[in-house]
């Protein structure tokens, strides 16, 4: 095993130590859940909650056309992003579909690139196979940092508890390093897909362990929780926010998607541009990411596609989730326009031939 994999098992190997317990997912490890579904769903919604986010894809660049560069080769409008700050942007294909949702952080004499896990090896070959003459040189980093999340209605006085009043000197899209029990930090402040306030902060993996363990022996009166990947997927499905692979992926565009805001119409060109442009020009997205409620009990590890009475295809499901608040499983999908109109009722039906019906549902759900 190298230094690389052992830094990014040192936070997992932690957590196991506190007796969590992890599955291997297409070969790495994950906590599904760590005290349960269920409480850290309800500090989703209600307090504040920690993920793990440092199994993503971590790149650090290096060179005076770091952002030159990718303003040239991804949506967002890049060029002009000052130091310290923090930006969002989607690497697509020459048709116009996402490769990736990206965030790129500018140091100045360097940035990172945080992208998903799932796209890693895709985002890294795409970036190199576009630098030719540019000053634009790229080293994966995973292992070098723990990347964590703090989000939830609490996340901003959370942060306060955990590093005083500096919190408040860190501005929207911004970052500073800050400093708790003797534990040096990066933390930004950051918006999700539905504008709620969340953070990331970013650490060496040994003192990313000292960090977790005060929040966990601290945490006062907040309801704090870790939060594992069951309890993250309901939520973003209740929330609306799509996620690599499911869907953000090459099959799909921003427009489709949700995420023009991280696409700047105004800039000049990029990959993809001439299409995406089209799109929003004269109309021609056909489909959309919607919510959708199934009218009874599902295997939530099988593909559904939509359909119509009259048996036309009307959309796909990509993610599926069993709500306790809701008491039925929702989802996600992408459904063509005729047929996005909120309580429309659409049949799904899996690889075996099984049918079940559905509805579909605006996001966030309510």
């Amino acid at each position: 095993m190298s230094d690389t994999e052992l830094k990014v098992e040192t936070l997992i190997q932690y957590f196991e130590n506190c007796g969590y317990k992890p599955d291997v997912v297409a070969g790495r490890k994950v906590f599904k859940f760590f005290k349960s579904t269920d409480a850290e769903i309800n500090s989703l919604n209600n307090g504040v909650g920690l993920r793990d986010l440092s199994g993503s894809g971590i790149f650090e660049l290096e060179g005076k056309d770091v952002l030159d560069f990718f303003h040239r080769i991804s949506t967002n409008s890049l060029r002009d992003v000052q130091v310290n700050s923090v930006a969002q942007t989607i690497f697509t294909t020459e048709k116009g579909r996402i490769i990736d949702a990206a965030v790129i952080i500018n140091f100045d004499d360097h940035q990172l690139l945080i992208c998903s896990s799932a796209h890693e090896s895709k985002i890294r070959s795409w970036i190199e196979k576009y630098i030719i003459t540019d000053d634009v040189r790229v080293y994966n980093q995973a292992g070098k940092y723990a990347l964590l999340e703090i989000l939830g209605p609490q996340a901003d006085s959370f942060m306060t508890l955990v590093c005083g009043n500096a919190i408040n000197e860190v501005s929207l899209n911004k970052f500073k390093s800050l400093i708790s029990e003797g534990v040096l930090f990066y933390a930004a402040r950051l918006k999700d897909r539905n504008g709620k306030i969340k953070f990331w902060l970013w650490l060496n993996p040994v003192n990313a362990i000292r960090l977790v363990d005060y929040m966990l022996k601290y945490k006062g009166i907040f309801n704090f929780n870790i939060i594992g990947e069951d309890a993250y997927k309901g939520y973003r499905i209740m929330q609306g926010i799509p996620a690599s692979p499911n869907e953000i992926n090459d099959l799909y565009n921003p427009h489709e998607a949700n995420l023009t805001d991280l696409v700047s119409f105004t800039k000049g060109c990029y990959i993809g541009q001439e299409v995406i442009v089209r799109l929003n020009t004269y109309d021609k997205v056909q489909k959309h990411l919607t919510g959708v409620s199934f009218s009874g009990p599902i295997e939530q590890t099988i593909d559904f596609n939509l359909y119509d009475d009259a048996g036309n295809e009307a959309g796909i499901v990509t993610s599926i989730v069993y709500s306790n608040k809701y008491g039925k499983t929702i989802g996600l999908a992408y459904v063509r326009n005729g047929y996005l109109q909120e309580e429309t009722e659409l049949i799904a039906k899996d690889v075996n031939g099984k049918i079940v019906k559905v509805i579909v549902e605006s996001l966030p759900f309510h």
